[in-house]
């Protein structure tokens, strides 16, 4: 993708398809059995839509999804079926240069109402839990940790899956009520299996994966991974060589965004305010530089 690309695509329109819903950042559209799901610029921060976007971020979004589910398709299912524009349905033929390098055609699946998180390190909610009362979703942390800190092991953090405002932690005996007993056991090792997998990868790249939150949903009855994975979005990178635990770490995802706005005058609910040209402009770098450095250049 070009560094010079300034258009930036906030919803989608596309009569004859027929829209499912529209969601923080992906606008999606049913044909039966199967989803066109296209990713647009929006920005969410907060469980906060943003009322401007960055310019091509739904194309990065889409190409890290769409590597990561390659990579990890044998180690877990996901419901990607392609993002060739060839593949896609008829109905949506007139809208190619809409849809080039930001949607995929995926299957169709029964979500889980559970975010899946992962974390490996502490930061963000995780940390203002563990300062509060030395747990995280009713898991007792070792004392003395500072912000930043490795954890022993990576520990498995649900959270609900709210439509509308903030995602709530909760433990594991509550996902076992929304899910069942037998389903959240299996959530909780296939987001283990695929943060072990992805982290791996991620410091062969020079990143630290701090933490990745994934969304499974059932497809035939099969636990299957759906939406996206390893994101800027959905995920926390930083640098292996900046790295010191102790203070917020410099982050390649929209943590950037998130900085910015715990600085204005904003109580975290809508509307949002309007992110100004140099807070859009470095964005867009930090979520290019993460793309780079785990895909390679693209054009």
């Amino acid at each position: 993708m070009s560094e010079s690309v300034e258009k930036t695509i906030l919803a989608t329109h596309m009569p004859g398809a027929d829209a499912r819903r529209s969601g923080k950042v992906r606008d999606i559209y049913e044909f039966g059995n199967n989803l066109l799901i296209v990713a647009t610029d929006r920005i969410s921060c907060f469980d906060v839509v943003m009322p401007n976007g960055i310019p091509g971020k739904g194309i990065i979004l889409t190409k890290i999804s769409e590597f990561w589910f390659r990579r990890t398709e044998q180690l877990v299912p996901n419901h990607l079926i392609s993002t060739d524009l060839a593949d896609f349905p008829e109905a949506v033929a007139d809208y190619a240069e809409l849809l080039q390098g930001r949607s995929m055609w995926v299957r169709k699946a029964k979500i889980v109402p559970v975010e899946c998180v992962v974390r490996g390190y502490l930061a963000g909610s995780a940390w203002q839990s563990y300062q509060e009362s030395g747990e995280i979703c009713g898991q007792k942390l070792p004392e003395g940790l500072v912000e930043a800190d490795k954890l022993p092991e990576p520990i498995f953090t649900p959270a609900t899956k709210a439509s509308s405002g903030h995602d709530v932690n909760i433990t594991r005996e509550e996902v076992a009520a929304i899910a069942g007993e037998r389903l959240a056991k299996d959530l909780e090792s296939e987001a283990l299996r695929l943060y072990h997998f992805g982290a791996q990868y991620a410091a062969e790249c020079g990143f630290i994966l701090a933490d990745a939150k994934f969304e499974f949903g059932l497809i035939n009855g099969d636990l299957t991974v759906a939406d996206e994975i390893f994101t800027p979005d959905a995920s926390r990178y930083w640098d292996i060589e900046q790295w010191e635990p102790g203070h917020p770490q410099e982050s390649f995802d929209k943590q950037y965004v998130r900085d910015y706005l715990e600085g204005l005058d904003w109580d975290k609910t809508p509307p949002a305010p309007e992110l100004p040209p140099e807070v859009v402009a470095r964005t867009r770098e930090i979520y290019l530089e993460t793309m780079q450095r785990l895909i390679g250049p693209s054009d």
